[in-house]
């Protein structure tokens, strides 16, 4: 059968087998098939998001946000709104999130999280498929803040990484930053 995303269903089969102990991951696959308008926000049940890892250019650092509705530090991130290249989706959340502009989008899906948005005045509870790249700020690192975050900090990955009250997708791409590769 046709598959209406093959690069995403690609880049999902290949993350799925980098990382297969990662929960959700069929679902991510499903959702893509099986929804008639997986990227918009107006899916009521649910839509894809992008976000990015964004280090800096030594790799030691991420920039996370403080996020005005949930309350929470994450990473830079927002909605699809009807764009299928979710890498591009990451790149301009980045963008728009930091103010940074000399920023380089590395190739191949960094991480996969699916979480359930509480529900807010006229938002019911739904779900983001959220697909994470890896973005890095090549220039100034001085960033500026939007409407969208109470605050925005640059975090020692390491220290994260050790952060057993941060946020656990959070943690979990702080260990897999410092995984070594090979």
């Amino acid at each position: 059968m046709h598959h209406p995303y093959p690069r995403l269903a690609e880049a999902f089969a290949d993350y799925a087998a980098r990382f297969p102990a990662e929960p959700d991951l069929a679902r991510f696959d499903e959702w893509l098939r099986a929804g008639s308008h997986p990227f918009h926000r107006e899916t009521p049940s649910g839509h894809f998001t992008g976000s990015a890892w964004l280090v800096s250019a030594d790799g030691e650092r991420v920039l996370l946000m403080h996020h005005r509705k949930l309350q929470r530090w994450l990473q830079p991130g927002g909605h699809a709104d009807g764009d299928a290249d979710l890498a591009n989706v990451a790149l301009r959340e980045a963008q728009e999130e930091s103010g940074l502009a000399d920023l380089d989008l590395l190739p191949g899906i960094f991480d996969m999280d699916l979480h359930l948005i509480p529900a807010r005045r006229d938002e019911p509870e739904h779900w983001h498929y959220d697909v994470r790249y890896v973005v890095v700020a090549r220039g100034s690192e001085a960033f500026t803040m939007n409407e969208e975050s109470l605050d925005l900090a640059w975090r020692s990955i390491a220290e994260l990484a050790a952060d057993t009250s941060a946020d656990t997708s959070l943690r979990r791409m702080a260990l897999k930053w410092l995984a070594p590769t090979g």
